[in-house]
This record gives C-alpha cells, structure tokens and sequence, in this order.
C-alpha cells in the first residue's frame, strides 16, 4: 500500500480543512514547495495535491505553485481540484503530473470522463467524496443524488483505473476512516483503491492495508505529529 501525504493548498498556503469546510481551515506552512520537500525526504514515495481554490471555484490559482512542486521534487505527483476540462488535464500532464483526479466533472459530464479515461488512461483518477453514501461536488459545498458504490462500479466499467474514496464525515476528524464502506468499496471493483479521510495513525494505515486498498491518503494526522513517515513500515 502506497501511503501519499497529502498537500492542500488554498490561497497558495498548505492548509487542512475540517470536513472540507473552508471555513474550518488551518495553515500549516506558506510554502506549500517547503512541505513537498519534506513529505519526499522524510520518505514518501508519492504526494498528493489538492488545489482547494480550483476545487471551489473551478479553476486554479495555484497553478504555478504546483508546477514548481512537480519541477522540485523526485517522487510522483497526483493532483486534483477544479479539473474541469481535457484542456486542464492535457496541461497537468504535460507538466509532469503523474496522476490527474477527476472529481465533480467525473460525476457530471460522464461524456467528458471517457475521452479523458480513453485519451490518457492510467493517468486519470477519479475522486469519490461521499456524504451519507452520496457523491458531493462543488468542492464538497453541494451533495448530489449519485450513489458512491454504485458510481465507483461505471468508473470500472468506463475503464478507469483508479479511486480515490473519501468520507467527508471523516476527513480532518482524526478519528479513523469509515473501514466498513472502504472494504465495500475495495470489494467491489478490481481496480485501484485509493483510501482517504479520517487517518489518525498507524494502526489506521495497517487496518487499510489489511483491506487491500492501493493506497491511503494522509493530511492532519502528519501535520498534527500524530505519524511519522519514517516510522512507518507499510510506506
């Protein structure tokens, strides 16, 4: 199981929101870059990034902070929020982004999903960031009525190759992620898990690992000193 702390910024700071609250927000470091840095010489073998303002508002304006992150550093990048549009995600590639997540648009324009999965394969990740078993969008602000096991499921079936889950009651919660739908949702597809919200520690990370996930995500509970990267064994 690959472990990818995760960077999110807003505002061109590294933050950490509270159920993706925006005004629930905390700054851990203005330079996002610094962190990047960090997270790959304590260990990491992949980060993943957040552009908290693309999210929000559907497009980015941590652009550049972004590109010089991926120039900067050695380990690969996912990066997700505000990806709109095959144009965005020619762009992130192009720049050396290893994965692109797809998230409100992968929920509202299945069309604009395929070509991205048909044009780029591997390369695309698809977030679900569920409420109440439902898929929320809009930077969380909004709940659609798309069900998030069942969406998972067309994700395969459009060819996608991996998932990024997200339980929003529990992201930012310390608290422990929602193991139960994790294992419904690992168990029924075959392709990449990725697991994210509620991680608080390493006994956390090693449940997921039994599950079989791809990988986990992890935010406040590095920030907060709650794990520590090179205790890790399962990185």
């Amino acid at each position: 199981m690959l472990i990818y702390p995760a960077i999110d910024i807003k505002d061109g700071k590294c933050v950490m929101l509270t159920q993706g609250k925006f005004h629930k927000e905390k700054i851990y470091y203005d330079d996002p870059k610094e962190v990047a840095k960090l997270w790959e010489q304590k260990g990491a073998k992949a980060l993943h990034i957040v552009d908290l303002d693309g999210a929000l508002k559907g497009k980015s304006k941590n652009f550049e902070i972004i590109k010089e992150i991926i120039k900067e550093i050695d380990i690969p990048v996912q990066i997700g929020g505000g990806i709109r549009n095959l144009e965005i995600i020619k762009t992130l590639v192009d720049i050396g982004a290893h994965k692109v997540i797809i998230g409100t648009k992968a929920v509202q324009d299945e069309e604009m999903l395929k070509q991205a999965i048909n044009t780029y394969g591997e390369k695309i990740a698809v977030s679900i960031d569920a409420r109440n078993g439902c898929i929320a969008v809009d930077g969380w602000t909004k709940t659609s009525a798309v069900d998030a096991l069942q969406f998972a499921e067309k994700i395969q079936q459009l060819g996608g190759k991996t998932i990024i889950y997200t339980d929003i009651a529990r992201d930012g919660m310390l608290k422990g992620p929602n193991f139960e739908v994790i294992r419904k949702i690992n168990n029924s597809v075959s392709i990449d898990v990725i697991a994210s919200g509620g991680v608080s520690s390493a006994e956390d990370l090693q449940k997921l690992s039994e599950i079989g996930v791809a990988g986990a995500i992890v935010g406040k509970a590095l920030y907060e000193g709650k794990i520590n990267l090179t205790d890790l064994k399962v990185v």
